[in-house]
């Protein structure tokens, strides 16, 4: 055993790595054709695995690789939503990420009834692919080049972040059911639901509090520890929670949430740290979830799963979606993209393995159902997201942000910051001299770049529209050089 396993530990990591190469290198070619890339990722594992040997991966290890992921990606998410966001479009996304998830699970369960499941399967299966995936939905917004108006934006981005926590809650709660064969009582139910919500939300924020006083308060001798503090931050808010009837993915959301909107000591290094740890999450998640399926029982899952897949993007997504904005003055067309760009990931496929595991009678053949509504789902409205954005005029006016080129790494926490901006015609900084500009006091030019060169800044420099500025700023004045450089709020 001891002399071949050198050679098999081997074996595992290259094939690792080119599974992680091949994910890499066709992660460009897909943003091109507008398929989110994580498909890609999950696509390159189904056609790795039918050359595989059988159980190369098993279900007990593809969960607990796809919950470290989750993990990862909601705190990824967290770390980088700002409490402005979170305060102008928490009702709408917290309506769309319980009330629309759990509406869209009765109306998946619904056709799924119709199509010959028994009624406690059909609600297992509405429950698993009920949320969307944030993954999915940005990178084909960021592949296709779209900007949406911040309302709109805002609002995916936080029912992304906060459904999948409403998802797992129904998923473990139907599979308990089916395992023990109890009546089902709605009253039991909804409470189970809603002391999981409690209990996550709870521990969320008394972890993130506890993190934002420790990191305020300790000093650690390198950089690369912050990191590994704050990655340590998510692993407890998952699983304290966890261990006591609470929602972790819920507390990892909010833990994160409380963190990201603190100052932060090597704040850069962090978050750097994290959208990688979050990206290798998700390729990782993808390839192994995508080892798992048996592409004969995704043959015989098709007709079923298309029909699914198709109620979901044209009947229970929209109809849900539309019910829960109405409240909010959304319009039409805001309300058609929302409904729209609900692509399902990975998370589908890594709730489907807990009936797998628990050993739900026909769980396999729900597996690569779920499995193939995915696909479908993320194909039909994911290649078509930046279409859709242009028909329904949801693209906000103005330009990109720009990403900056200048940034501030250091151990502690710096009383400033530096922000990036390219000029629109219609800025009041545009056309006007540099030292002209009523800056706030200890606000600095730091860098022009006007096409492809980098330019110093003096008090004769004319600013012209297209050119990047690089401002050095206190928190407390970013608002105002934001005013005065042309970044508007959008409706």
């Amino acid at each position: 055993m001891f002399e071949t396993e050198p050679t098999t530990t081997a074996l595992l990591l290259a094939a690792f790595g080119f599974l992680l190469l091949l994910s890499v290198l066709f992660s460009r070619p897909s943003e091109r054709i507008g398929i989110p890339i994580v498909l890609v990722f999950l696509l390159i594992g189904l056609v790795v695995g039918s050359r595989l040997p059988e159980h190369f991966i098993d279900f007990e290890i593809a969960f607990r690789i796809g919950t470290m992921g989750l993990v990862l990606i909601l705190f990824d998410g967290g770390l980088n939503t700002p409490f402005r966001q979170v305060r102008q479009h928490l009702a709408p996304a917290s309506l769309l990420a319980t009330v629309a998830v759990a509406g869209t699970a009765a109306l998946v369960a619904c056709v799924a009834w119709l199509l010959g499941l028994g009624w406690m399967e059909a609600l297992l299966l509405g429950a698993i692919v009920s949320s969307t995936d944030a993954a999915a939905v940005f990178s084909s917004l960021r592949g296709s080049g779209v900007q949406l108006r911040r309302r709109v934006g805002a609002t995916l981005e936080l029912e992304s972040g906060l459904n999948d926590p409403m998802a797992v809650i129904l998923t473990l709660t139907l599979t308990a059911q089916l395992l023990t064969g109890a009546p089902f009582t709605p009253l039991a139910f909804i409470t189970d639901v809603v002391v999981q919500l409690i209990v996550g939300l709870a521990a969320g924020l008394l972890i993130g509090w506890l993190g934002t006083q420790l990191l305020a308060r300790i000093r650690v001798p390198a950089a690369g520890l912050y990191p590994a503090l704050t990655l340590a931050l998510a692993l407890l808010a998952f699983g304290l929670p966890t261990m006591f009837m609470g929602s972790g993915f819920l507390a990892v959301y909010i833990a994160a949430l409380m963190l990201g909107n603190q100052r932060l000591p090597y704040r850069s290094g962090i978050l750097r740290v994290h959208d990688a740890m979050a990206w290798l999450a998700q390729i990782s998640m993808f390839l192994v979830l995508g080892l798992l399926a048996v592409p004969e029982l995704l043959v015989s899952a098709g007709w079923r799963g298309l029909v699914l897949a198709l109620a979901l993007a044209f009947i229970a997504r929209p109809l849900m979606v539309a019910l829960c904005l109405v409240p909010f003055r959304y319009s039409a067309r805001e309300t058609g993209f929302v409904s729209w760009v609900g692509l399902r990931g990975a998370v589908p496929i890594l709730l489907a393995t807990f009936p797998v595991l628990a050993g739900v009678e026909g769980s396999q053949e729900l597996f690569h159902l779920v499995f193939f509504i995915v696909v479908v789902n993320a194909l039909i409205p994911g290649a078509t997201v930046s279409w859709a954005a242009r028909l329904l005029g949801v693209e906000k006016a103005g330009r990109e942000r720009p990403t900056p080129v200048l940034e501030i790494n250091a151990i502690d926490s710096l009383p400033v910051q530096i922000i990036s901006f390219r000029l629109d015609p219609a800025a009041m900084a545009t056309g006007n001299r540099a030292g002209m500009l009523p800056l706030p006091e200890g606000a600095d030019f730091l860098l022009l770049v006007r096409g492809k060169q980098a330019l110093p800044v003096n008090t004769d420099t004319v600013l012209e529209p297209d050119d990047h500025v690089h401002i050095m700023v206190k928190p407390e004045d970013k608002r105002a050089v934001e005013l005065l450089f042309g970044l508007r709020e959008e409706d």
